[in-house]
């Protein structure tokens, strides 16, 4: 029987102790699929996962194992062989997508854009903002990154209302949207892109928003649908801020670059030296179950 072989977007090195019995190979797919892709049986694609590393994996005819460094994966789900296991980068980008929803909801709602451009003027602007006190918060998605959104928002004396696909305990379901929407000062979305939650923001929800409430988007793109958001904003009923858009990159053209009240940065919610750390010490730790035959975490799919 042939060693398992593992591909990795970086040195094996910087796992600190990959377990032994593996071979190792640092592969970039989207500069190169060298010929060894046939026996390749652990994939870990880059972080930044594009066509080319979705047409890679159908050519591993002898995968057991796809690990992605990203929390959502529906842009590999699709392509992964019939039989090999798919883990999520669960627990990765937590700490780092967290920060940037305080920042992006922060710097909405006390208005740091503005001063930003004001000091590009020399001009000394003093507003009177909202604060993020005392205000109602509603949180679509309850998974590992929305528990931490919520453990950073607590100590700014929030009111925080959490929604998941299903209810459970003190989570409210989906459904139930419609009836949570109208008393929300913030909505944020942090939920998976599936086929239910694709286009969940619309022309509805937006209506449906209490006037001069914020969304904050850290999910993906295609959960807001971008026409109807951006005739949300040119309304002037509501403001957002958004780590995502669809499509990305966001093209020159797009209406949302000039849409008033909007705050947008380039998917950059696990872009942070947080992310390196906690991806080594993952792969690491499912390399060493996978090693030892032992259950793997974060599996989404185990047909194997």
């Amino acid at each position: 029987m042939s060693t398992p072989l593992v591909w990795l977007p970086f040195d094996p090195t910087d796992l600190g102790d990959p377990p032994e019995g593996l071979r190792y190979e640092v592969v970039d797919p989207t500069r190169e699929v060298p010929a060894s892709v046939g026996e390749v049986s652990f994939y870990v694609p880059p972080y930044r996962l594009d066509t080319s590393v979705a047409s890679v994996l159908p050519q591993m005819t002898s995968l057991e194992v796809v690990q992605t460094l990203t929390a959502g994966v529906d842009n590999v789900l699709a392509h992964v062989p019939a039989g090999a296991t798919l883990c999520s980068g669960r627990g990765i980008h937590d700490a780092s997508t967290a920060e940037l929803t305080l920042t992006l909801l922060l710097s909405s709602l006390r208005g740091v854009p503005d001063f930003v451009h004001a000091q590009d003027r020399h001009a000394w602007s003093p507003q009177w903002r909202p604060a993020l006190a005392d205000r109602h918060v509603l949180l679509v998605g309850h998974g590992a990154i929305g528990r931490a959104i919520e453990a950073r928002l607590l100590p700014f004396e929030v009111t925080v209302t959490k929604v998941a696909r299903s209810a459970r305990d003190d989570v409210r379901a989906l459904a139930d949207l419609p009836s949570l929407l109208p008393d929300a000062d913030v909505v944020i979305l942090i939920v998976p892109l599936t086929e239910s939650t694709r286009g969940l923001v619309d022309a509805d929800f937006l209506d449906a928003m209490k006037d001069g409430a914020l969304l904050v988007n850290m999910a993906r793109g295609a959960v807001v649908v971008t026409d109807d958001l951006v005739a949300a904003l040119h309304s002037g009923r509501i403001t957002a801020a958004v780590d995502v858009v669809d499509p990305e990159p966001l093209p020159a053209d797009s209406p949302l670059w000039d849409a008033p009240g909007l705050l947008v940065s380039p998917h950059v919610g696990g872009a942070s030296s947080a992310m390196w750390p906690r991806a080594h010490r993952l792969v690491r730790d499912q390399l060493h179950r996978y090693a030892a035959g032992e259950p793997l975490w974060n599996v989404l799919s185990a047909d194997r």
